[in-house]
């Protein structure tokens, strides 16, 4: 019963309008249509990750919001969109994806089981159930399964930094 209320949930909160003749929109055209994601997206395109987001995946984002971002300490995000940072802007990136198409249900389900999933950067993330609601390395999933050609976005409320290695 927990799930099937935090599923209905996610879908109430769910703040794009999709018509039902309107076809999906890869990651990055979603990202941009949303206008919600313009320092993520002003992110993808410093790192040279434009081409493989809207290549054929299938891939899961956790994508921060604009106000995620705002979170950081200034001048980080100036700081890793310089070209003399760009392995270390990919590196946080690709930490926020995985491979494959994982929907809430199958996040909620690494949540019950392992509870880590391998990101495309390498390192795993941990993903978490709390009070109905999923974290991934405690940033919160406010809304979840945004469908994409190419996969699903899952939008989180903060950054998550991949493990210094």
């Amino acid at each position: 019963m927990k799930k099937f209320a935090f599923a209905l949930a996610l879908l109430v909160a769910l703040p794009f309008s999709v018509n039902a003749e309107d076809e999906p929109k890869d990651i990055v055209d979603t990202a941009v249509g949303a206008k919600k994601f313009t320092t993520l997206v002003a992110a993808v395109k410093a790192a040279g990750l434009v081409e493989t987001l809207k290549g054929k995946g299938p891939f899961t984002v956790f994508a921060p919001l604009d106000s995620a971002f705002a979170k950081l300490p200034e001048g980080t995000v100036a700081t890793l969109v310089k070209p003399e940072n760009k392995k270390t802007l990919t590196g946080i990136l690709t930490y926020h994806v995985v491979a494959g198409k994982v929907m809430a249900a199958d996040a909620i389900k690494v949540a019950e089981g392992a509870g880590k999933a391998k990101t495309v950067q390498g390192s795993e993330i941990k993903i978490t159930l709390k009070n109905g609601s999923v974290y991934v390395n405690g940033a919160k999933v406010v809304t979840a399964d945004v469908k994409c050609s190419n996969g699903v976005i899952h939008i989180i409320d903060s950054v998550i930094m991949p493990p210094k290695k």
